[in-house]
């Protein structure tokens, strides 16, 4: 492990940034366990060192399992994290299940795999947390996923939506958690590079090109780069919500409005927003 400053500084970060968010959406309490998803790639691999970190000093006793699912990729190396786990002293449990080779079979040559892949895996994480007794399921998704996520359902779906740090199962046995909520996708590629996680690159929809999330991704990335600060401001209107100011007439009663109706922000409705960033902002989404 890379022990330089500059590493220690970024884990003590991203620490407190999981803190943070573990103690916002109270993510875990005292008695959990918690299933660690973990793939192989950076995300996962940061997550359980986060939670493994704060599971020493926290004021709460839970459980960590480790969990992977080895859904059969051609050339997927096996041995890779059974060994890792084995050496950060870990419970762990590989589930093996041949989901590759149904997807391949399911989705026609150069169509997207994810929405198929996710369910099957999805289904199968939630058997193995019934299994094992573990009431919660931890996710590697970080600021930037909860954001890309947003942006799809805005631009292709028609709906106010993300990727939640806190949300309960279809079948309502478990909770699923994203600590890495808060965490910049920037500071978890930095944190694993210096760590030097033995990365599993996912061949099955990793090489596949023009998809839409990959577009939101670059244009997120665009922003950032010209206007520092995009990616995270968006975060911050995700906690700060005024449905008044919406036209969402399940979240607000546009019908029953009256004079008296109390409403947020309603005295300013035609004041001219302040926004710290100048000049406008293009979209473009051109395949």
């Amino acid at each position: 492990m890379n022990s330089s400053n500059t590493l220690q500084k970024l884990r003590k970060f991203l620490e407190g940034r999981t803190g943070k968010a573990i103690i916002d959406y109270n993510m875990i309490e005292d008695g959990d366990t918690v299933l660690v998803c973990v793939s192989g790639g950076k995300d996962s691999y940061t997550l359980l060192a986060m939670l493994m970190a704060l599971q020493q000093r926290a004021p709460v006793k839970f459980r960590l399992i480790a969990m992977n699912l080895d859904q059969k990729q051609p050339g997927f190396p096996a041995d890779v994290l059974p060994n890792y786990f084995k050496s950060i002293g870990i419970d762990y449990r590989i589930i093996e299940s041949d989901t590759y080779s149904i997807v391949k079979d399911k989705i026609p040559e150069g169509k997207t795999t994810c929405s198929l892949c996710s369910r099957l895996r999805r289904g199968i994480i939630y058997r193995t947390a019934k299994e094992l007794g573990a009431n919660k399921i931890a996710l590697g998704h970080h600021r930037d996923d909860m954001v890309h996520t947003l942006f799809l359902n805005l631009l292709f779906g028609g709906k106010i939506k993300a990727m939640p740090p806190k949300l309960v199962t279809d079948d309502k046995a478990h909770i699923v958690i994203r600590p890495l909520a808060y965490c910049a996708e920037s500071d978890i590629a930095k944190f694993a590079r210096g760590m030097e996680f033995p990365i599993i690159p996912c061949n099955l929809c990793g090489s596949q090109d023009n998809l839409q999330r990959q577009k939101i991704r670059e244009m997120m990335q665009d922003w950032d780069k010209r206007y520092p600060g995009r990616t995270e401001s968006v975060l911050t209107a995700m906690q700060n919500v005024v449905p008044s100011h919406l036209a969402d007439t399940d979240l607000f009663d546009f019908h029953g409005l009256t004079l008296d109706t109390p409403v947020e922000e309603g005295d300013i409705a035609f004041d001219s927003p302040e926004f710290s960033v100048s000049g406008t902002i293009p979209i473009s989404l051109k395949a």
